[in-house]
């Protein structure tokens, strides 16, 4: 499924992140279908990796359970290929996943399995730009997205270098340091989105991002779309702690991506349909 269709619109794109597999692939798969009916456009599914360096705690211990839990990159593309919804995936992950699937080195053997499965592109947290021309290639072959993270601290050079291989959509980090809700929203989103504002492709802004309010004011500070993902995955990990039924953890999550939803949709002036 193509990420153009999904910023080719007046509307802002929502795109919440899980992390495959956590606590459970049935459970995982319930809470990422409850996010398209809380009205996600796009999901960010991670596929878990042993040294997730750039996430903060609440990511990193959705990691360790979903490792925990089995899951594999093989099991990740079973995941893809059994989980019930419309809108485009994009696997964000680490680059030696990547680089070691499918017993040669390089990237090629892993797009291709990811495009069979149905993913639609992919953000890979440790990859710089200018060492990404094989991935770029994969991807271009498969006819998959490569989506890179913009930094307030990215300098001119890498972002030239992003520019030239970047598309679906550029992922806006709004604050320095790792992954993690915060309870308000960094003044250097704007100044990030300045950065770029002459690139062609849409900007999605995510880190940090907690309420609908977030959502708003990123959205009238210019961003195409907003991400979030530790506010969610903290739902999840608040019911696996308590041992809350999977059912009632999806419907919370469901009604924390219609709040997202809604704030991104007021920050255009729009309104959310009720149900």
């Amino acid at each position: 499924m193509s990420l153009d269709a999904v910023f080719d619109t007046d509307e802002p794109a929502f795109v919440p992140y899980l992390a495959a597999g956590d606590p459970s692939y049935e459970a995982s798969m319930a809470y990422v279908e409850a996010l398209e009916r809380g009205g996600a456009d796009v999901i960010e599914l991670g596929l878990p990796f042993s040294e997730p360096i750039a996430e903060g705690s609440t990511i990193q211990s959705a990691i360790v359970r979903a490792l925990k839990a089995g899951m594999t990159p093989e099991r990740y593309f079973e995941f893809v290929e059994d989980v019930d919804v419309d809108v485009p995936i994009v696997c964000m992950t680490y680059y030696n996943l990547i680089f070691q699937y499918g017993g040669e080195a390089g990237p090629r053997a892993f797009v291709e399995r990811a495009a069979e499965a149905g993913i639609s592109g992919f953000v890979v947290v440790d990859l710089p730009a200018e060492e990404a021309d094989p991935l770029r290639a994969a991807c271009d072959e498969f006819g998959l997205d490569l989506v890179f993270i913009v930094a307030p601290t990215t300098t001119d050079d890498r972002l030239a270098s992003m520019r030239e291989r970047v598309s679906g959509y550029v992922y806006v980090q709004a604050r320095t340091g790792v992954t993690g809700a915060r309870d308000d929203v960094s003044d250097q989103t704007a100044e990030t989105l300045d950065r770029i504002s002459h690139w062609a492709v849409p900007k999605a802004v995510g880190f940090g991002i907690k309420t609908g309010e977030h959502a708003e004011r990123i959205v009238r500070a210019g961003a195409d779309g907003v991400i979030v993902g530790s506010a969610l995955v903290d739902i999840v990990a608040e019911g696996h702690e308590s041992g809350q039924p999977v059912a009632v953890t999806a419907e919370k999550l469901e009604a924390k991506a219609r709040e997202l939803k809604a704030g991104a949709l007021r920050g255009v002036g729009a309104t959310v349909e009720s149900e």
